[in-house]
């Protein structure tokens, strides 16, 4: 069991988890709670576990901080949290960002070739970009590979 702890925000859709990277004030707590107000669950905000298993990377909170998530502005709030959920997209959050991105983009995590996506969080559709990649991950049945696996490992459940 390979586990890493990250500077990243961690949220669920459908069983899915999305690891929102980038440096501070790139927008992860913020694109995360508006995710949420669309019907994802946080999993963790600014520290985020990664483990794997014989599943692949799962994601969790980081110990302290279950059910928290800091709104700029406001101040660290509580809201419904998961407490893990297996990895299946990055999203990497920068201003630069590619108007229409090569196919089949991963980043490592964990050892695992995760698919990725950058986009500008504070972009109006940022929310939905995150939910249409998300989309296109689990209907091109896109899932982290270990570093040298050329196929799905057995035992993986793809839907939701």
């Amino acid at each position: 069991m390979n586990t890493e702890m990250l500077h990243a925000t961690a949220i669920v859709i459908a069983g899915n988890g999305i690891l929102l990277m980038g440096p501070s004030g790139s927008g992860k707590s913020d694109l995360a709670l508006r995710l949420i107000d669309r019907g994802a669950k946080l999993v963790s905000d600014d520290a985020v576990v990664v483990a794997t298993d014989d599943s692949g990377p799962v994601l969790s909170a980081a110990p302290n901080i279950e059910g928290l998530i800091e709104v700029r502005g406001v101040g660290i709030c509580g809201v419904e949290a998961i407490p893990s959920a297996p990895l299946r997209l990055v999203i990497t959050l920068s201003d630069e960002m590619e108007r229409l991105p090569k196919d089949g983009l991963t980043i490592e995590i964990c050892g695992y070739d995760v698919p990725t996506l950058g986009l500008s969080a504070f972009e109006t559709s940022a929310a939905l970009k995150v939910e249409y990649a998300l989309r296109r991950v689990v209907d091109e049945s896109c899932w982290p590979m270990a570093k040298g696996m050329t196929r799905k490992p057995e035992g993986i459940n793809l839907d939701p």
